[in-house]
């Protein structure tokens, strides 16, 4: 593994390191959480956050997850936070291109890895699997679902894209609040960072992976028969309400792909961030069952 350091705006959490991560498509943003002294180390994670998100919402993740034995990675793809990318060439954020940065970020880590890609986060890393299954031990679906998201959420990645035609990104993010409190997908507002550094985050993004990636939400075709014929082992996790993919289309998504199913209590859109600890414990319990090759250098 190749890195750089640089000073972050947005503090890791207590264990973690804040870095750069080398690989053969460009540097990475990642928060790094290693395994703590006198815990037995049993894996190495590496979880992708959502539209509009950061490595940032899985900070909750990292100790519980690191207790248990699991070195956390939480990166930010491509034009996300503080991973760079084009400001106004789309193409660069199509899903496959995507698909190969995370496949990077795999090969830069050189280890066996279990894969956790939260809503957006989850159907990149699909494609990234149907690329090449080969450096994962295990996959987890975190509140992402089979195919393209519900019409509510619809409305509102539709609206985000509106007004960035139209306007700023300051602009957008005053806007943004002018309408209240954001759900779900259509939510850059949320989440649990401090406001100042909800804003900075936004205004980090770059508007063509926004408009990108926006667009592939709208689109996403059905891939869970191409996925379920991969030798992976498969978990479904979500919130008990999800208003981006409804709870029984997760369900029958978990059945189609023979996966291990979790539904959180108390979670919404972001288990993840609004009940950590039984999140962290479930995926613990899943990477437990999948431990894969410890041995290998």
């Amino acid at each position: 593994m190749t890195e750089s350091s640089s000073p972050s705006p947005f503090p890791p959490p207590p264990g973690a390191r804040a870095y750069h991560l080398r690989t053969g498509r460009g540097r990475f943003a990642v928060v790094d959480a290693p395994v703590p002294d006198g815990v037995e180390p049993r894996g190495v994670a590496l979880l992708m956050p959502g539209f509009t998100g950061s490595k940032e919402d899985f900070h909750r993740l990292h100790g519980p997850l690191a207790a248990r034995g699991y070195r956390v990675v939480a990166v930010d793809g491509r034009g996300q936070n503080e991973s760079d990318g084009p400001a106004d060439d789309e193409s660069p954020y199509a899903r496959e291109e995507l698909a190969r940065d995370a496949l990077a970020q795999a090969a830069a880590l050189d280890t066996p890895l279990h894969l956790v890609g939260h809503s957006l986060g989850g159907q990149i890393a699909r494609a990234a699997v149907l690329l090449d299954p080969s450096p994962f031990v295990s996959f987890t679906l975190m509140a992402s679902g089979p195919a393209e998201i519900s019409e509510s959420q619809k409305q509102r990645v539709k609206l985000l894209h509106d007004a960035l035609a139209v306007m700023t990104m300051p602009q957008v993010w005053e806007a943004i609040l002018a309408m209240g409190p954001p759900e779900e997908v259509g939510g850059p507002a949320s989440g649990s960072l401090a406001p100042e550094l909800l804003r900075r985050r936004w205004l980090n993004h770059k508007p063509a992976q926004l408009l990108a990636t926006g667009r592939q939400l709208l689109a996403e075709p059905n891939r869970v028969a191409e996925l379920a014929a991969v030798a992976l082992p498969f978990h479904v996790l979500s919130g008990a309400l999800d208003d981006t993919w409804p709870v029984p289309l997760l369900d029958a998504m978990a059945v189609e792909l023979g996966a291990r199913r979790t539904i959180i209590a108390g979670a919404e859109h972001s288990p993840n961030q609004e009940q950590p600890l039984a999140t962290a414990r479930a995926l613990a319990d899943f990477f437990d069952l999948h431990p894969g090759d410890r041995n290998r250098p």
